[in-house]
């Protein structure tokens, strides 16, 4: 028997003419606007009720979390229609010109979100089932509407922030969402480096730790695009830890001695509280830190350089706009005319006080020649003072106290300990050392990522440095072999540097590769050291 087989034409793919998107966009919006006006309502409504009695019932909660889904897709079709390929740019523009990413987030999520948060524990399995589909909204958004991906990046951190949030008695899971959001804000900071506000955010899910929540929350101020909410917030860590007597623990048992006396100095110095605790804390915290270093040997490579930016960033006076370091270290090298000079009666005493206590940190790590492990410090330490020989009124006073004999024997000592796996050609050069000898890609520093967008990186990475394979925040910051060498070589380009533009500090002979200090009135006296060249 015969078979007979019929074709069937592929349908053809009609293009959407610009008339039909525009009447598309414009019936969806019509709707949105009607359920957004609705969601407003009804949450105003519910938020004004205080009686303690007011209590929803299952058909109520249930009806709310599907208004506001509605909403979500509404917004939905609406971006995916006014970004469709094929739309005008002033179509596209609709979204950004009625705010539309930061009105889903304002009335289809966060409001509702908040009443749930203010009505737990009872509402806690509604507030659990509006936040995975919320999620998920933000997770498709996130993939097909690529125009908005900072904003969408954002609210999937608040949203994991949120689940994180509710789970007091469950630490696993707490800990499982407390990464997803850290997740979310890290790969934001690293698309967008100077934006502070995600710092902050960062600095929050860094609780418990003291050196990691201090170090964001002041990096958040010392970027270009400053979140000042974070001078309240870092109050939440500062206070408690300020005001404590000499024989109260209260919650900080985590803290080891020198965690713990190192925030009372520098929340002392930000706030101005209790200034009369700040000598003996800051003698506590010098005394205890060197045997901290070493009981913690490889685990003070990340503490290291939160310590060391941490102290910069209080140099720089928080970001303060009125503070006389700031406005200098802010503008950009090719603006600066020359500034006035600064006396030290022009300097606020915290500030002093944050200079002489980074000096005697300094001191601390200098002596701990041999341990690779400081040397991430040290970077971090050279980066801001590099920066620093652009602004000589500010490099003065700075650099008038730093322990230069004792760098320059810790740097003879890298050299005399690693001169066969140098290339000092990269050392001694004017370009940044990036390059490894086979050519190969050269994964940035731990550090570098920590010190990615403070105000006095901008002109030290070189362009692309960051723009190897992407890696998430546990392969970032993780240490390798290779990275001993390369931080190394970083640290003698950046001596070489500073020497070369100021002669009165640091001196480098590139024929005998040896460094020396240029004046030693002030430093430690290191003669128990050995000489290392």
């Amino acid at each position: 028997e015969d078979t007979t087989f019929r074709l069937i034409k592929e349908r053809k793919n009609i293009p959407i003419s610009q008339e039909q998107l525009v009447a598309e966009v414009k019936g969806i919006y019509a709707g949105l606007i009607m359920v957004e006006t609705k969601c407003i309502e009804v949450d105003n409504a519910q938020k004004a009720l205080t009686d303690a009695t007011n209590k929803l019932n299952d058909e109520q909660w249930q009806a709310l979390i599907a208004l506001h889904r509605t909403l979500l897709h509404e917004h939905h079709d609406f971006f995916l229609a006014s970004q469709h390929p094929s739309a005008a740019p002033a179509l596209r523009r609709l979204a950004t010109k009625y705010a539309m990413p930061a009105r889903m987030w304002r009335h289809g999520i966060h409001s509702f979100l908040e009443l749930l948060r203010h009505r737990l524990p009872a509402s806690r399995e509604y507030m659990l089932t509006f936040i995975y589909h919320a999620y998920s909204m933000m997770t498709l958004l996130y993939e097909t509407v690529p125009a908005f991906e900072d904003t969408w990046i954002e609210c999937l951190g608040d949203l994991g922030r949120y689940r994180m949030s509710i789970e007091d008695g469950d630490i696993p899971h707490r800990e499982t969402w407390t990464a997803v959001s850290r997740h979310w804000y890290s790969k934001g900071s690293d698309k967008w480096p100077t934006t502070g506000r995600l710092y902050h955010h960062l600095a929050v899910l860094a609780r418990p730790t003291g050196f990691q929540q201090l170090f964001y929350y002041t990096k958040s101020l010392l970027v270009a695009i400053q979140f000042d909410s974070s001078r309240e917030s870092v109050m939440t860590l500062l206070d408690p830890i300020i005001a404590l007597g000499p024989n109260q623990v209260s919650s900080f048992s985590t803290f080891s001695t020198t965690e713990l006396e190192f925030v009372r100095c520098y929340g002392i110095i930000f706030s101005k509280k209790f200034p009369e605790k700040f000598d003996k804390s800051a003698d506590n915290f010098i005394d205890s830190l060197d045997n901290f270093i070493a009981r913690r040997a490889r685990h003070f490579i990340q503490p290291g350089y939160w310590v060391g930016m941490i102290a910069c960033c209080a140099i720089a006076g928080y970001g303060n706009e009125r503070h006389p370091f700031f406005e200098a270290i802010r503008n950009p090298l090719s603006d600066r005319q020359g500034g006035h000079p600064l006396e030290e009666h022009d300097v606020p005493k915290e500030t002093t006080d944050a200079i002489t206590l980074a000096n005697r940190t300094h001191t601390v790590i200098f002596q701990r020649y041999g341990d690779n492990n400081i040397v991430p410090y040290i970077h971090v330490t050279l980066v801001f003072m590099y920066r620093l020989t652009f602004i000589p009124e500010v490099n003065d006073l700075v650099a008038r106290e730093f322990p230069w004999k004792l760098l320059a024997l810790m740097l003879n000592y890298l050299v005399a300990s690693s001169s066969s796996s140098l290339n000092f050609e990269r050392i001694e050069g004017a370009a940044f050392p990036e390059e490894l000898e086979k050519g190969d890609f050269c994964r940035p520093l731990p550090e570098d990522y920590a010190m990615r967008g403070l105000l006095w990186t901008d002109d030290y990475f070189p362009g692309g440095h960051f723009d190897g394979e992407q890696c998430d925040d546990d392969e970032k910051y993780m240490e390798l072999p290779s990275m001993v060498e390369s931080r190394k070589e970083r640290v003698l380009f950046l001596s070489c540097r500073i020497a070369a533009r100021e002669k009165q500090w640091l001196r480098y002979d590139c024929i005998d590769r040896r460094f020396s200090a240029a004046t030693t009135e002030t430093d430690a006296d290191p003669e128990h050291l050995p000489d290392a060249a």
